[in-house]
């Protein structure tokens, strides 16, 4: 019974001090409340600056469904075996998500940078005219001299434009584009980009989305295109051989008019032969072409636009109130954590001087 009346008394204690560190500390901090108030006022003007002089950013939004096939294609494959035909198994390395990271890539950024477009009635590149909307004077020295005219050609570019553009690919990607897919659930996605210029953004998503659409369509139909290009140029000579075979045969029935002879029918009979295979290969070809080329449909991947980038797109800036009311808070917040760091090393000092 003692001992708790004992550990009570002892938590009455410490909870008593505490509340007379607290309340010494705070007293300390309330006799330089001019100081808070000049700092606050001082941080709370350069965040109304600061946020003066920032440049509005226009974002852009498009939202795209995508149809890679794969569903088509393993019904194409079970109606071909019904044919006792394998058009193998579709390969699922560019399926879905993947368009996502073929958005994000370099190649795709860089191409699209390095697009001339106009602006002003002028004709830039994006990545110039990018430069140009950010402002050159934030950029390095080194940078901000760097011009890509629209004339030149990229072999032609300098070891300092390749790194500038790397650079400005770099920027973009982190600060300027984002792709996304908001429901995991469905094959729709969404993209968008912000820049200091509504054209720029409208222009450099329109054309981001096309070139990767592009490329993602190469890619998902290049075994199935060339497959059916090889069995093109085959049929085309097995067919070349058929007509050759139906002539020759002609020719020499003409060229034997004597069916006595059976050494005379020796060359008919061969080229009715060779007419008999190239028209069981010809058949046989002809159904295989015919379902490459559905395959191929097939596994062409459709992207459909679903919302378009268009005007007017969103307007970011920052609030000018909030930016200063932010900056006034956190600059109280270091200021008291500074003052109390200062006086305890100050009381610490005084009491090794007593010592």
């Amino acid at each position: 019974m003692s001992n708790n009346m004992e550990n009570k008394e002892m938590d009455a204690h410490q909870q008593a001090s505490i509340e007379s560190l607290l309340s010494e500390k705070f007293a300390y901090l309330k006799k330089r409340w001019w100081l808070f108030i000049v700092v606050c006022i001082a941080f709370g003007a350069i965040g109304f600056i600061y946020a003066s002089l920032q440049q509005p950013q226009y974002k852009s939004r498009m939202t795209f469904a995508l149809d890679d096939g794969s569903t088509s294609e393993s019904s194409i494959s079970s109606i071909a075996s019904q044919f006792g035909l394998s058009l193998g198994s579709g390969n699922n390395i560019f399926e879905g998500d993947n368009i996502i990271e073929i958005m994000k890539s370099r190649r795709m950024i860089e191409n699209v940078l390095l697009s001339v477009d106009t602006f002003d009635n002028r004709s830039y590149r994006m990545i110039e005219y990018f430069m140009n909307a950010k402002g050159r004077n934030s950029f390095n020295p080194k940078i901000a001299n760097v011009h890509f005219p629209a004339f030149q050609n990229r072999s032609s570019f300098t070891y300092l434009q390749d790194s500038v553009l790397k650079l400005m690919y770099e920027k973009m990607l982190l600060e300027n584009i984002n792709v996304e897919k908001p429901d995991r659930k469905y094959n729709i996605f969404e993209i968008n980009i912000s820049s200091p210029s509504e054209k720029f953004s409208k222009d450099m998503t329109d054309r981001l989305v096309n070139e990767a659409n592009i490329f993602y369509t190469e890619l998902k139909t290049k075994k199935s295109r060339a497959t059916l290009d090889a069995l093109e140029n085959r049929i085309s000579s097995v067919k070349e051989g058929l007509y050759s075979s139906i002539s020759s045969r002609a020719g020499v029935k003409d060229a034997n008019l004597n069916p006595v002879f059976e050494a005379s029918q020796v060359p008919v009979l061969k080229q009715h032969t060779n007419i008999e295979l190239y028209s069981a290969a010809y058949a046989e070809m002809f159904k295989n072409l015919e379902l490459a080329r559905f395959q191929y449909l097939i596994n062409t991947p459709i992207l459909q636009i679903i919302d378009h980038a268009d005007y007017p797109m969103q307007r970011i800036k920052m609030s000018r109130l909030k930016t200063a009311l932010m900056l006034a808070l956190l600059s109280a917040v270091f200021l008291a954590v500074w003052l109390l760091i200062k006086e305890q090393r100050e009381r610490y000092k005084k009491m090794n001087i007593a010592g």
